[in-house]
């Protein structure tokens, strides 16, 4: 921009020309229309998960599934969107950094939102005329203001856009950053073009010296550049609260710069930005007000314990295995939802920082529990004062030691997974924070529905439930280091199959399956290798730790170094030609891919791989149920251990739901040593589907990359919704950082 009016600079070619202060208004009129198509498909889904629930409730067969030729028309436009947009390109992997290019879906957002920019930047100008560089640059830095609201749109927590088309803010910030570059790239071509004017005059040095606008203008840019830097994963993984300081300084820094380097008449451009983010902080701070100060929530739990306290939770904090802090706030005032997260601050450990963190437990627990992997920084403050609480000795604690913290959320968003027929789970180590409360949602769900009077009047049933559960089948699957990792949630694994059971023994047509994936425990591994008759070729010393590092407990992994998600199964391994793997430690690692889980105990087959930390490398070809592994536990559980067989299809050959449920009521816990197949374990549910399945996963991006993959690949296999009576598939990946 200059100090006088350029607003007759709007094009180059002949003819009438727009005024300038228009093109900012035609990028709007672009970012609007999409995303009021995103909040029509948001209603869309809203209407259609009311719809499913209600017939649910009035037990109308497959609820789930298109009736008609619009919503099958449309189930197939949905299809092939989805198989276009959930693929993705392989993780790269280079030492301990992890590349990952974004799925298909996202990556064509950000490119439509580039060749708008760049169609708005150079339409009707002739780039080899040299007279028309000036008016490019003057046209660029218009199109480049018009792009800041949208950056404030994306970055708030409580963002108005995220309402609108139902994503939470950590979805959106993906976008958010890579809006940036784009604002990044207009600003350096707006710079570029009133440099390569002046270069031909050999102006630029003159220019920059003689006109305060012009170095106002440079500032700005330079402050771009380094935000969008600094934002790069690996350089805010270093220091993450700083990176968070330094990010709204610099924002308010180069706000100022372009408010003075730019006319009055366009400061509106600058004024909406701020007046959004004054917005989400004021919003943010209601809600954590609301939500901590004991002055609103003395009616809940015991008075005597928020008595004179100015904040109402506290934590416990409990060590849970190695390089694993509990932490535990009970009678939360806060509501919340399985799957969503919540900042946690706790500012007499660490002054200043809010971390975020996934809630591993569900409202009907009456706690907020929180699994914390140790890191460096915060992590392993919280994680040192546990150890010192539980160190000290029993007559010195006469409670459980607790501290004062503040609770900011909840946050997150997924669509809600009682809608769906079938319901598949894929979790890699910490992950299973997000996986499990949504299982178990899904299990309470089931449970209510079950508890429930019924009354003759099937559309007064409906009225009374607008909750209904379509869910008949659920696989959740867990890729874990060790069988101590397994502990983490043993007993709400083993309470929610016993709770199906129950369910099942009462004549409810449900299903559940649990598959336990330990990928680097050589106990368990020489164990099974005992049961089928092997034996280990792999013999690590006893002193051999059992578990290595996993993934981070945060919701993002704010104290890692690197891109490095450690919770990957062959980060810390070493692949050797015959499958297999050491770790650093020299401990046995078993990669080997199981091809054959849920089929075969269904068929009572047990055809596959095992390990290749053993030197038979598959099982033998016709074991019998009695001889196959029914379950594993350690020692110190086979007392409370129950072994039970394998799950019971709720299928009949006819592919309808039974009537009465199968004879064997005992649900199976599933432990291999080995890696999952997502493709083999993905199959058997979605031929047996009668209606949409949901794929949930959580993890390292490897985890997450490869189920999207087989998840585009079996639906463009199935020729999904495309006359092959074959179901539709949702798919929504959770990740550690974002």
């Amino acid at each position: 921009m200059a100090d006088h009016d350029h607003s007759s600079h709007g094009g180059g070619g002949g003819g009438a020309e727009l005024p300038l202060e228009y093109y900012p208004r035609m990028y709007w009129a672009v970012v609007g229309t999409a995303i009021a198509v995103a909040t029509l498909v948001n209603v869309a889904n809203l209407v259609l998960c009311r719809q499913r629930v209600s017939a649910a409730s009035l037990n109308l067969p497959t609820p789930a599934k298109p009736k008609n030729v619009f919503t099958r028309f449309g189930a197939t436009i949905t299809a092939v969107t989805r198989e276009i947009s959930y693929a993705s390109a392989p993780v790269l992997r280079i030492r301990s950094f992890i590349f990952g290019l974004p799925p298909v879906g996202p990556a064509l957002l950000i490119v439509a939102n580039a060749v708008v920019l760049v169609v708005l930047c150079f339409y009707t100008f002739d780039l080899k005329d040299y007279w028309q560089w000036e008016s490019v640059g003057y046209r660029t830095g218009h199109v480049a203001l018009g792009q800041l609201p949208l950056l404030f749109l994306l970055a708030g927590k409580n963002s108005i856009v995220g309402f609108l088309v139902g994503s939470s803010y950590e979805r959106l910030n993906w976008l958010h950053r890579w809006a940036a570059r784009c604002l990044f790239l207009t600003v350096t071509l707006h710079m570029g073009y009133f440099f390569r004017t002046w270069a031909r005059w050999d102006y630029i040095a003159i220019k920059i010296d003689d006109s305060l606008i012009v170095r106002r203008g440079l500032g700005a840019w330079g402050v771009l550049a380094w935000i969008v830097f600094s934002s790069m994963t690996p350089i805010r993984g270093w220091a993450y609260e700083f990176f968070v300081l330094q990010h709204l300084v610099s924002f308010v820094a180069f706000l100022a710069m372009v408010y003075v380097h730019t006319p009055d008449r366009v400061h509106m451009w600058i004024w909406v930005p701020v007046a959004l983010f004054v917005f989400d902080r004021l919003v943010r701070a209601c809600f954590t007000v609301y939500g901590n100060l004991s002055v609103f929530h003395r009616r809940r739990g015991s008075s005597q314990d928020r008595r004179g306290t100015l904040l109402a939770c506290r934590a416990d904090f409990a060590p849970l295995g190695p390089a694993i802090t509990r932490l535990t706030i009970h009678d939360p005032p806060i509501r919340w939802k399985a799957g969503q997260h919540v900042f946690l601050s706790c500012h007499s450990l660490l002054p200043f920082q809010s971390h975020p963190f996934t809630v591993s437990s569900i409202p009907q627990d009456g706690r907020m529990e929180f699994l914390v992997r140790t890191k460096r920084g915060g992590t392993k403050r919280l994680s040192k004062h546990a150890d010192k609480q539980t160190a000290l000795p029993v007559v010195e604690v006469a409670a459980p030691p607790s501290k004062t913290v503040v609770v900011e959320g909840p946050y997150g968003r997924i669509r809600p997974l009682r809608q769906f027929d079938s319901v598949v789970f894929f979790a890699g180590g910490i992950g299973a924070t997000f996986t499990v409360p949504l299982m178990r949602d899904l299990v309470a769900a089931w449970l209510s529905q079950d508890d429930r009077p019924r009354s003759s009047n099937r559309w007064l049933n409906a009225v009374r439930s607008s909750r209904g559960v379509v869910t008949r089948h659920i696989h959740f699957v867990w890729v874990v280091r060790s069988v101590r990792e397994w502990s983490w949630f043993k007993d709400q694994l083993t309470q929610a199959m016993n709770d199906v059971a129950e369910m099942r023994r009462r004549g409810r047509s449900v299903e559940m399956v649990v598959s336990i994936y330990i990928t680097c425990d050589p106990s368990l591994t020489a164990e099974q290798s005992q049961l089928v008759g092997g034996s280990p070729s792999c013999q690590p010393s006893k002193d051999s730790p059992l578990e290595s590092t996993s993934a981070g407990g945060e919701k993002t992994a704010l104290d890692s170094a690197t891109t490095k998600t450690e919770g990957d199964n062959v980060d810390d391994a070493v692949n050797r030609k015959d499958g297999s793997a050491r770790g650093v430690d020299g401990t046995c690692c078993c990669q080997t891919m199981i091809t054959s889980d849920v089929g075969d105990q269904e068929k009572g087959a047990a055809e596959g791989t095992r390990c290749s930390c053993h030197a038979s490398s598959t099982y033998p070809d016709a074991m019998s149920p009695a001889t196959k592994p029914r379950a594993f536990s350690t020692s110190s559980d086979s007392s409370r251990s129950k072994s039970v067989s394998s799950t019971s299809s709720m299928i009949s050959s006819s592919g309808k739901p039974s009537s009465s449920p199968p004879e064997n009521d005992d649900l199976a816990i599933s432990i291999r040593p080995g890696r999952p197949s997502p493709r083999h374990l993905l199959l058997p549910t979605l031929e047996r589907a009668l209606g949409e399945t949901a794929v949930v996963a959580c993890g390292p991006q490897t985890l997450t990359t490869t189920v999207r993959n087989h998840v585009v690949g079996l639906s463009d296999e199935r020729a999904v919704h495309k006359g092959t009576g074959a179901q539709g598939i949702w798919l929504h990946c959770e990740a550690y950082g974002y």
